[in-house]
């Protein structure tokens, strides 16, 4: 059992009691010890160990090339941070598609070797089987809905999801799915904020939206999106609240600048 156990005080059942409340969910990804420390600290409810850290501490393209293992390490990083949110691990690509057998296999590995609360898997009807057999194992679900990165060579392009009336109406029919194979939440990406309203009010389970609107009983944005360490991905629905990509640019140039004109380290600053 992990050291900070007893410390914990948000589980699945806690972001019930809020969506029932009307209070929002808080949300955030990270990835690595000292960042989950602070975004602990800071009072999120949630944290997702996205597998988005194929993108922000990889430099992939996609999210598709993380695998198992990479998805485990990440996740015992941020583990050893946490003593307030819910820890949430992201299955990679590969990991639950198409053979519940492995699904299973793929987030016991996840919960044991991580000690991660929860598992989040992309997809409705497709994936439902994996979904209830990981279910049966005692492991809590949250389901992603709407744009779902894992298939960005399916959809083409990254443009907002179910605009069209029939691919609308699957996405609140998957939702009602998901709440019935028993996910705890479900994260609704890039959908038009009418449809997401509906589907929030549609079931009893918290919504969690990423370019969703307001109507969401959540919010989750990729910390190094939101902090502005990544710049080169500018969605309109990320906010950022600093500009982290100037200072610390900003501060490795006056060190190096310091070091080589012999003001650092000074005298103070020596033994």
């Amino acid at each position: 059992m992990s050291v900070h156990s007893k410390a914990r005080k948000v589980t699945t059942n806690t972001l019930q009691e809020m969506k029932r409340a009307g209070e929002k969910i808080t949300m955030l990804t990270a990835y690595d010890f000292s960042l989950a420390k602070l975004v602990d600290r800071g009072g999120v409810d949630v944290i997702l160990v996205g597998d988005s850290a194929s993108n922000v501490m990889a430099g992939m393209d996609t999210t598709v090339p993380m695998t198992l293992d990479h998805m485990i390490y990440h996740a015992q990083c941020v583990e050893r941070a946490v003593d307030r949110a819910l820890i949430v691990v992201d299955m990679p690509f590969g990991s639950y598609q198409g053979n519940s057998r492995i699904a299973l296999e793929s987030a016991i590995r996840i919960m044991k070797e991580s000690n991660g609360h929860a598992v989040k898997l992309e997809g409705g009807s497709e994936i439902v089987e994996s979904i209830e057999r990981i279910l049966t194992a005692g492991i809590p679900v949250m389901g992603h809905l709407g744009l779902t990165p894992q298939s960005i060579y399916k959809f083409g392009t990254y443009t907002v999801r179910a605009k069209e009336d029939e691919e609308a109406e699957k996405l609140i029919d998957d939702a009602k799915l998901l709440e019935d194979a028993g996910c705890f939440a479900i994260v609704l990406e890039k959908i038009p904020a009418h449809l997401a309203k509906k589907v929030s009010e549609a079931i009893t389970i918290p919504t969690i939206g990423i370019g969703a609107g307001l109507d969401c009983d959540g919010q989750v944005l990729v910390l190094h999106d939101m902090l502005g360490i990544t710049t080169d991905f500018s969605p309109r629905f990320l906010r950022r609240y600093l500009d982290l990509e100037t200072q610390i640019s900003g501060a490795v140039e006056q060190y190096c600048s310091d070091v080589r004109s012999g003001d650092f380290p000074n005298t103070d600053e020596s033994y």
